[in-house]
């Protein structure tokens, strides 16, 4: 059986006219959260075609706890946009859901109906990138201010604390908090790396420090 969860009248045409053509089955309509309910009390194993931004659902959590009401249950996410965050969210948290977009080619439509079908999941192109892309952000470290550059620079030329701190007319306990800041930011634990870190990231020059 398949569910389509998706009040656009197009669309429904459209995946019903694919269901029929590719994978065959009987389908159903819904138009809300308690309807969708409803028929996955009667068909529990169904497969579920989703615009998740174009239904009643509150948020991802209250997808997610549907989906574990229902563990036999294989849900194909079909909208035309979804935050990087809810993509992590359901594809980190479930196997059940298969996600593409309504915009991408119609063979990502098939092969993500195809692999529920067989109770796999599909993840199209273009939302693997965006999880990938949304995960090499948060693991960037945070940008170092311009004082926090300035004092990698004086750590680079081999200078103390203490220096550093007799430089900038600054105390030696708010350069050691800054220090703090900047080994914090940078995921490093010693000035050697915070050099090397430095380097490769192009915080400062190759000729203002010797490793």
């Amino acid at each position: 059986m398949y569910i389509l969860a998706d009040n656009q009248e197009l669309t429904r045409f459209a995946v019903e006219s694919l269901i029929q053509q590719d994978e065959g089955g009987d389908t159903c309509r819904v138009s809300d959260r308690t309807g969708l309910v409803e028929r996955l009390k009667e068909h529990a194993n169904a497969i579920v075609v989703l615009d998740y931004t174009l239904f009643d659902f509150a948020d991802e959590e209250q997808l997610l706890i549907v989906g574990e009401r229902f563990p036999q249950s294989h849900w194909v996410l079909l909208s035309d946009e979804l935050t990087p965050q809810f993509l992590r969210r359901v594809v980190y948290s479930s196997h059940q859901f298969s996600v593409v977009f309504k915009d991408g080619p119609m063979q990502e439509l098939r092969e993500a109906l195809h692999a529920a079908n067989g109770h796999q999941r599909y993840i199209s192109q273009r939302a693997l990138e965006t999880i990938i892309s949304q995960q090499q952000e948060e693991e960037k470290p945070d940008i170092l201010t311009a004082t926090e550059t300035e004092i990698v620079k004086a750590i680079a030329q081999g200078k103390t604390t203490k220096e550093i701190a007799e430089e900038r007319f600054a105390s030696v306990h708010t350069i050691t908090t800054h220090r703090k800041n900047i080994f914090r930011k940078l995921g490093v634990n010693t000035a050697h790396e915070v050099i090397k870190y430095a380097l490769r990231a192009g915080l400062v020059d190759s000729s203002e420090f010797y490793i």
